[in-house]
């Protein structure tokens, strides 16, 4: 049994695409995936589970699995599923958090470097030249498109800054970065944020 079929047999995967791809992919060797986790609070709480067992899945299954902990996007604020901004948090808190979330995450998924990883966003999100970013990154997104998301229309109905606006990037810019740095790298999201 491959990775894909472990994930349905456990009830953690809802819908997919290109499902013999995904198959195919994951039947010639190991590949690499990441699961992000903004340390918006010093302890993961039950919502993170599945996320942390599909790390783990992944790894028993000769996969090597990379959790973010969102040091940069966690001062930024994910907007899905909150009817409101988040509260701003600051740098010393986030870091906290990041420290605390480490260590639980590392109870379920070895990040030894070789079998896992375990990484921080603020080291590639915080030193970025904001205009050379938006050059860069920004001009590849549709606000049209962005604003179709179930999590940025709820939103707007009440308000989104546009620092929160801005969360998708910096997600988007998270893949590129981990795709140059680590290889292929597939995405296990669990909202609509990120396409």
């Amino acid at each position: 049994m491959n990775l894909i079929d472990t994930l349905q047999q456990r009830g953690f995967v809802e819908k997919t695409t290109n499902d013999n791809e995904i198959k195919g992919c994951l039947d010639k060797g190991a590949v690499t995936g990441y699961i992000g986790f903004d340390p918006t609070a010093s302890s993961l709480h039950v919502g993170n589970l599945v996320q942390i067992m599909t790390l783990s899945q992944m790894q028993r299954h000769g996969h090597r699995p990379i959790a973010l902990v969102g040091g940069g996007t966690g001062l930024v604020g994910d907007p899905s599923g909150k009817t409101e901004m988040r509260q701003m948090l600051s740098e010393e808190d986030i870091q906290r958090n990041r420290l605390s979330l480490e260590k639980q995450i590392g109870r379920f998924v070895q990040l030894d470097s070789e079998k896992g990883l375990l990484l921080d966003n603020s080291q590639w999100l915080k030193p970025l030249n904001y205009i050379s970013f938006l050059r860069e990154v920004g001009r590849h997104f549709s606000v049209n498109r962005m604003l179709s998301f179930e999590s940025y229309k709820i939103r707007l109905e009440k308000g989104l800054s546009f620092l929160e606006f801005n969360y998708q990037l910096l997600q988007a810019y998270d893949f590129l970065v981990l795709f140059k740095e680590h290889g292929y790298v597939g995405l296990v999201d669990f909202d609509d944020s990120f396409q």
